[in-house]
């Protein structure tokens, strides 16, 4: 038995050893172009470079097709010994139809973590990572942080009242010297998200999201306030 039958028998073994038979034979896939490259220097006809192949390479030589179709090649003034680059089969995790449906699924819930959201898709995780990060240029994001999250009436109400004082404190001189404020209210306690539980897919035009102190707690002091 030569040493590539014994290679050979060792690869169905193992899998590195199938790996490197691999190698070994596109290595001599790629020795045999430049042969045939070099006999069409020297003046060889395609027949008499397969038969020089054939004596030098025994049962492992490239076949007839194979010669006559790679001496064309160079005749027509082809240089690289490589193979051509192939397309392979179409992908079916990251195409326009399921990055279509990712982004259907991460819009009716943004907190779905990728292995869930995989497996709704029926694709792997580093997949649909790719479709989410690469594609659709997703991030997941943890919300901001503020005391209280505000109505619409509530904002406006806000902005006329900082408004008013403003264009009072240009008018008179000592309106800030004048003003004595105070304020009054029961402060609860609050148990408030992890960021880990308010984490989110964000696209880059959204805005970041938002959270409040939502959940009360039975603890509850009195805060009196002066300035």
């Amino acid at each position: 038995m030569d040493a590539f039958a014994q290679l050979t028998v060792v690869g169905r073994e193992s899998n590195a050893c199938v790996y490197v038979i691999a190698i070994f034979t596109m290595c001599e896939s790629t020795e045999q172009r430049i042969c045939i490259k070099f006999c069409l220097k020297i003046g060889k006809t395609p027949t008499e470079t397969y038969q020089l192949l054939q004596q030098a390479y025994g049962a492992y030589a490239m076949g007839r097709t194979q010669v006559f179709d790679w001496f064309r090649r160079y005749k027509e003034g082809r240089t690289s010994v490589e193979s051509d680059p192939r397309s392979g089969r179409p992908s079916t995790s990251r195409n326009e139809e399921m990055i279509a449906k990712v982004r259907k699924i991460f819009r009716n819930n943004r907190r779905l973590a990728v292995r869930e959201i995989a497996d709704d898709c029926g694709i792997s995780v580093g997949s649909c990572d790719a479709n989410l990060t690469d594609d659709l240029h997703m991030k997941r994001v943890c919300a901001t942080f503020v005391p209280r999250l505000l109505t619409d009436d509530q904002r406006e109400q806000r902005q006329t009242i900082a408004r008013d004082l403003f264009e009072r404190s240009c008018e008179e001189v000592q309106f800030l010297k004048n003003s004595v404020t105070g304020d009054e209210s029961w402060v609860y306690g609050y148990d408030p998200e992890t960021k880990q539980q308010s984490s989110q897919w964000k696209d880059p035009t959204s805005p970041r999201p938002k959270k409040g102190r939502q959940v009360r707690i039975k603890t509850k002091v009195t805060l009196r306030t002066f300035f």
